[in-house]
């Protein structure tokens, strides 16, 4: 059964980031499990080593937790590339967005947990809900 939820990076990124309101939540969130791509794996790392200043050893710690917990990476497939194109055609998402949503779309989630896209905006099937409001 997939999961619900699928997580954009800032989610995973307040994970493990200190002295932030949002961080509990994130947490909370992440320990009852949900679904990642790649993509944002890969924007996880981003962040954390050049915002966060995350050593490699706790970046791939941390990679290792999430993994866990929200089991196998959705990779970037064309079809999800041709998904997106349309996403972002259609809604004026930026590409990269316009991916985690064709992703969680791809692995069946009903609701993708983001700060950076528009709160309670449905595309399809998928609901697009930031975690942090309130």
């Amino acid at each position: 059964m997939p999961a619900e939820v699928f997580f954009d990076t800032s989610v995973l990124v307040y994970v493990v980031t200190r002295n932030d309101a949002r961080s509990e939540a994130a947490r909370g969130l992440l320990l009852d499990g949900g679904t990642v791509s790649v993509q944002v794996l890969n924007e996880f790392v981003s962040v954390a080593r050049r915002k966060l200043r995350m050593p490699w050893e706790e970046v791939e710690e941390a990679l290792s937790f999430i993994r866990i917990l929200c089991g196998d990476a959705v990779p970037i497939t064309i079809r999800i590339h041709e998904v997106a194109l349309k996403i972002a055609q259609r809604y004026g998402f930026h590409i990269y967005d316009s991916l985690m949503i064709a992703s969680a779309s791809e692995a069946g989630c009903r609701t993708l947990y983001s700060e950076d896209m528009q709160h309670s905006q449905k595309i399809e099937s998928l609901k697009i809900k930031n975690p942090f409001l309130e």
